[in-house]
C-alpha cells in the first residue's frame, strides 16, 4: 500500500485531498502546524504529524518520523492581498518563505529516498494566479509562479531518476473568500488611492462567474499523481481549466 504526505492538511485543499486518498485506501500521512486541529476521521491508514515548512528543523523530524514517502503533496502556503506598495516586506518576505521556499525545501528532503528506490511522485500545488494577471497579488502571484518554474525544471533533472514531478494549479474557491487565508486582511492593504481601483476587482471576486470546489483539487491532485502520458499541469476547477485553456 502506497504512502501520500501531504503538507497543510489541517483544512481546504489539503483537507480534502487528504481524505480523498484515505477513502481510496492509501495510507496518508497529514502534516500540519498543529495536529490537535486536525478534522481528518480516526483511521488505522492515517497518521497526522506536526509540520512547519518555514522550519528546516521540522522539515527533518517530519522525514525521519514519516518513514517511506511515496508521494509528496506540498500544499501548505498562505495568502497576501493587496496593493503591492502597501505590503511590508516582512509580508513579502513570509510570502515566498512559506510558499515558494517552504516547497522547495520538502522536496529537497524527501528527493534522496526517492531517487534511491528510482521512484516517487511529487505534487506541489500552486493557484490559478500562474495561469492569468491578477491585480492586487502581485506579491503572492511571484511566490506561486516562482513554484511553476521551479517545478517544470525538476521535472526534467528528477525524470532520469524515475521520479514525477507535477504541478495542480486550483481556481478560486468562494469557501475560502478573497483573501481568507491573508497574512494581513485585504483591506489593511488598499491605500486610498486604490479605492476606485480596487472596487471592481474586489466585487468581482466576491461573485465570480465560475469557482473551484475543493473536491476538484482532490480530483486534480489524484490525477496528476497517476498520470503516466508525461503531463505537467493540472488545471482545478472550471475557471482554472478555463484559464489555462485561454493561455
Amino acid at each position: 500500500m502506497q504512502t501520500i504526505l501531504i503538507t497543510g492538511a489541517s483544512s481546504g485543499y489539503g483537507l480534502e485531498t487528504a481524505r480523498h486518498f484515505l477513502e481510496r485506501g492509501w495510507n496518508v500521512i497529514a502534516t500540519m502546524r498543529s495536529p490537535d486541529q486536525s478534522r481528518l476521521p480516526a483511521s488505522e491508514h492515517l497518521r497526522i504529524l506536526p509540520l512547519d515548512v518555514t522550519s528546516e528543523a521540522s522539515i527533518a523530524a517530519l522525514v525521519e518520523a514519516a518513514g517511506a514517502i511515496d508521494v509528496l503533496v506540498n500544499n501548505a502556503g498562505v495568502g497576501g492581498v493587496g496593493a503591492f506598495e502597501a505590503m511590508p516586506m516582512s509580508l513579502i518576505r513570509q510570502l515566498i518563505e512559506t510558499n515558494t521556499i517552504g516547497v522547495m525545501a520538502m522536496t529537497k528532503a524527501v528527493i534522496p529516498q526517492m531517487r534511491e528506490r528510482r521512484s516517487g511522485t511529487i505534487v506541489n500545488v500552486t493557484s490559478s494566479v500562474a495561469l492569468g494577471d491578477f491585480p492586487l497579488a502581485a506579491a503572492y502571484t511571484g511566490s506561486k509562479q516562482a513554484v511553476e518554474g521551479f517545478t517544470a525544471s525538476l521535472a526534467i533533472e528528477l525524470g532520469y531518476f524515475g521520479i514525477r514531478v507535477k504541478l495542480v494549479e486550483p481556481g478560486y474557491a468562494p469557501t475560502t473568500r478573497f483573501g481568507a487565508n491573508a497574512i494581513i486582511p485585504v483591506e489593511d492593504l488598499l491605500p486610498g488611492a486604490y479605492a476606485t481601483f480596487a472596487g471592481p476587482i474586489l466585487e468581482a471576486f466576491a461573485n465570480p462567474p465560475m469557482t473551484t470546489r475543493e473536491p476538484d483539487v482532490a480530483e486534480a491532485v489524484w490525477s496528476a499523481v497517476h498520470d503516466d502520458d508525461g503531463q505537467l499541469r493540472f488545471p482545478a476547477g472550471p475557471d482554472a481549466v478555463a484559464l489555462a485553456q485561454a493561455r
